[in-house]
This record gives structure tokens, C-alpha cells and sequence, in this order.
């Protein structure tokens, strides 16, 4: 295995090209649990049939996990997007984005994670106050319960267009079953912390539209999407998400 080329870093992972692999490595003190329920979410979406790189292995390297998947050449479309400086293409790269999410939202894939319970569980683990932690919890419970593939982290980075136009999807370490609009928000929510909050606008209408969904129930999940989101990230975005939370109406 030749990792010499790196092509993303991101949070205690460093993902290598080697040949037609892609080789995610994850830092040593990652947990292996962790490691091998991505490499799962990952097997499992492939058995839905959208397009995305097949898992090869999970192995070691030099002591840390890593998966092996194959490697899509290409763009991705926050690539794409950030080269159109006039943009021009910005609306045709919004409706594939929303396509493709719609799409995802369309397949079920029942041994997934459920979505509500990691949030109920990322709730927990916020530095809330109890009364906010209640009323969250409270606001979730309330929520319709389906059962819709979601990613969790789906934004223009997590797609890539392969050189024959194909868009796949990427990163599946946060998938789970659950709302569709609550993964709605977070790709709102995504958007805004990118500092673009106009573009965040203009997919939320879109996704409304297209999806048929009424924007204040998409609305009615971003605290509780906020707040579970809220566990992970540096200080700037904790106080950004955590300052959704506080959009809570008490009763």
C-alpha cells in the first residue's frame, strides 16, 4: 500500500489515493467501534443501490484502522461550486445537490442506526441545562418517526462527480434512519456555518419545494438538530449551533 498522496485531511482522519483505492487512515486514538460502524453504514448503503464507493476492506496501518474504498476521480461539488466565482451554474449545482439528497431520502435501508436515538443520545451529552435538555428531548419525541436513509453530514464536499458526470456520495460514518427533514436542517445548518447563509436559504426553499415539505416543519427540527450537533466541533461552531438552540419557544 502506497500512501504518498494525500487528498483530504479531516478530523482525526487523513484519507490517502493509492492507485484506484481510497485509503481513509484514522488517528491511532480513534475508536475502533467507531472504525467498523462506518465501514458497516457504508456496506449497508451500498445494498440500497446509490452510487457510492464500494468498501474494499478495513484494515490496519502502522497501528491505525483504516478503510479501504474504491477511488472515485473526479470533483466534488463544493469544488465545482467554489471554481463558478460568477455564479452562473450556482442554481443547476443546488437542484443536483437537493436531486440527489431527495433520492437518498427515497431508499430505507432498515439496519441503520435510528436517528432519533442518536439524537436523544447527543442531547444528553450537551452542556445544556436540564430544563433545555427536557424540553428537547420532549420536542424530538413529538417528532413523526420514519425511517428514510439520512447522511447526516450531507453537503457539497460529501459529493463528488466522477469524470463521466456520475455523482457519488461520500462519507457515510453519520448515517442513520430516520426524518428526512431533520437531515434537511442539517444541511441548512451546514450551509450557515460555511458563512453562506443566502445559499442556505435558497436550499431550503428548494428542498421544500421539491420535496413537497413545509419549511416551518423543516424549521421546527433545527434546535434539536442544533443541539445535538452541538457535542462536536470547535468553540466558533458550538456557539453558533448552540445559539439555534435558544430559537426554543417555551411554553
Amino acid at each position: 500500500m502506497k500512501l504518498d498522496r494525500v487528498i483530504a485531511l479531516r478530523n482525526k482522519k487523513t484519507i490517502y489515493r493509492d492507485g484506484d483505492k481510497c485509503v481513509k487512515v484514522f488517528d491511532a486514538e480513534y475508536s475502533k467501534a467507531d472504525v467498523l460502524n462506518e465501514a458497516l453504514n457504508q456496506a449497508r448503503i451500498e445494498e440500497t443501490g446509490l452510487n457510492i464507493p464500494r468498501v474494499l476492506e478495513v484494515t490496519m496501518v502502522e497501528g491505525k484502522w483504516a478503510i479501504v474504498s474504491e477511488y472515485i476521480k473526479g470533483k466534488t461539488l463544493a469544488q465545482l461550486m467554489q471554481e463558478d466565482e460568477e455564479g452562473e451554474r450556482q442554481d443547476e449545482y443546488l437542484e443536483l445537490l437537493v436531486d440527489l439528497q431527495l433520492e437518498m431520502h427515497s431508499k430505507t435501508c432498515p439496519m441503520l442506526n435510528k436517528l432519533k436515538d442518536k439524537m436523544n443520545r447527543k442531547i444528553s451529552q450537551t452542556e445544556l441545562d436540564a430544563t433545555t435538555r427536557y424540553d428537547l428531548h420532549t420536542r424530538l419525541e413529538g417528532m413523526p418517526k420514519h425511517n428514510k436513509v439520512c447522511h447526516g453530514d450531507f453537503n457539497p464536499s460529501n459529493i463528488i462527480i466522477a469524470e463521466d458526470g456520475t455523482p457519488y456520495i461520500l462519507d457515510w460514518s453519520h448515517a442513520t434512519q430516520g426524518n428526512a427533514s431533520a437531515d434537511a436542517a442539517r444541511t441548512y445548518l451546514l450551509f450557515c456555518l460555511s458563512g453562506d447563509k443566502e445559499l442556505a436559504k435558497k436550499y431550503l426553499h428548494l428542498f421544500c419545494k421539491k420535496s413537497d415539505t413545509a419549511m416551518q416543519y423543516v424549521q421546527k427540527w433545527m434546535p434539536i438538530v442544533a443541539a445535538s450537533q452541538s457535542v462536536k466541533g470547535n468553540a466558533n461552531e458550538r456557539e453558533f449551533l448552540l445559539s439555534w438552540v435558544n430559537v426554543v419557544d417555551y411554553q
